[in-house]
C-alpha cells in the first residue's frame, strides 16, 4: 500500500482536537457497599426532626453549576462527561449527547443537547439540597454549602423524570425505582451526611438501616 502523501511545505498543521477535563473524582460508584462501614457512619449521624423550610433557596448553595474544582468546566458538564458514555463534546467541556446507563430505572437512555431534549437525563443531588437545608446545612458556611452543591460524591446523571418524582425526599419517602441500586444510593446518601454533619429524622434512619439490610453479600 503506497505511503500517504506528505503535505505540502509550509501547509498548517490540522489543530489537535481538545483533550476533554479529567472526569471528577468521588462518584458513587457500582461497586460493592462496605455495609458494616456504612453502617458504622450512619450510627454517628445526629437523629432529629426537621427543621422549618424557612429561609431556603438554591441560591443558599451557591451558583448553579460552579466550577469548584477550578478545572475550567462547570460540574453538570464534568458530571455528564463522568457518567456518559459515547460522548461527543463542544471544545474542552460542554457535553454535547452520550448514552446514559442509568442508575435509578436500569434502563439506557440518549442525551442530546438541547431545549426540547436536555431534560431527558437530569443531574440529581442524592441528597436533596432542600433536605439538606432542614437537616444541618441551615448551620454551614456559604462556602460549605457550594461545596455540598458540587461534590461529585453528591452527584448522578440520572433519569429526568426520576429525579423529578424524588423531589427532596429522603430514602424514607423516595427510592429508586431500580432495586438493585437501592444499596448504593442510601450508602452515598449516609456518607454525604457525615461528611458535612448533617442528620437524620428517625423514620430515614429506619428506611437506610432496613436497604442496608438488604444488601447483597460482598
Amino acid at each position: 500500500m503506497p505511503a500517504p502523501a506528505p503535505a505540502p511545505e509550509g501547509a498548517p498543521a490540522p489543530a489537535p482536537a481538545p483533550a476533554p477535563a479529567p472526569a471528577p473524582e468521588g462518584a458513587p460508584g457500582p461497586g460493592a457497599v462496605d455495609v458494616a462501614a456504612v453502617r458504622g457512619l450512619l450510627a454517628t449521624l445526629p437523629v432529629k426532626g426537621r427543621a422549618p423550610k424557612t429561609g431556603y433557596t438554591r441560591e443558599q448553595f451557591g451558583p448553579s453549576w460552579d466550577d469548584v474544582d477550578r478545572n475550567g468546566c462547570d460540574t453538570r458538564n464534568d458530571i455528564l462527561a463522568r457518567d456518559l458514555r459515547d460522548i461527543v463534546l463542544s471544545g474542552r467541556c460542554k457535553v454535547m449527547s452520550g448514552t446514559l446507563d442509568d442508575p435509578y430505572t436500569g434502563t439506557t437512555i440518549p442525551f442530546v443537547r438541547g431545549r426540547q431534549t436536555s431534560s431527558a437525563v437530569q443531574i440529581d443531588h442524592v441528597v436533596a439540597l432542600s433536605d439538606a437545608w432542614q437537616k444541618g446545612a441551615q448551620q454551614l458556611d456559604p462556602v460549605r454549602r457550594t461545596e455540598l452543591a458540587n461534590d461529585p460524591l453528591n452527584l448522578l446523571a440520572v433519569d429526568g423524570p426520576s429525579n423529578t418524582a424524588k423531589g427532596a425526599g429522603d430514602a424514607a419517602t423516595w427510592l429508586p425505582p431500580n432495586t438493585a441500586f437501592r444499596c448504593r444510593y442510601v450508602a452515598t446518601q449516609v456518607q454525604v451526611k457525615a461528611k458535612y454533619g448533617l442528620w437524620v429524622t428517625a423514620a430515614e434512619r429506619d428506611a437506610v438501616d432496613r436497604e442496608l439490610g438488604r444488601c447483597p453479600a460482598g
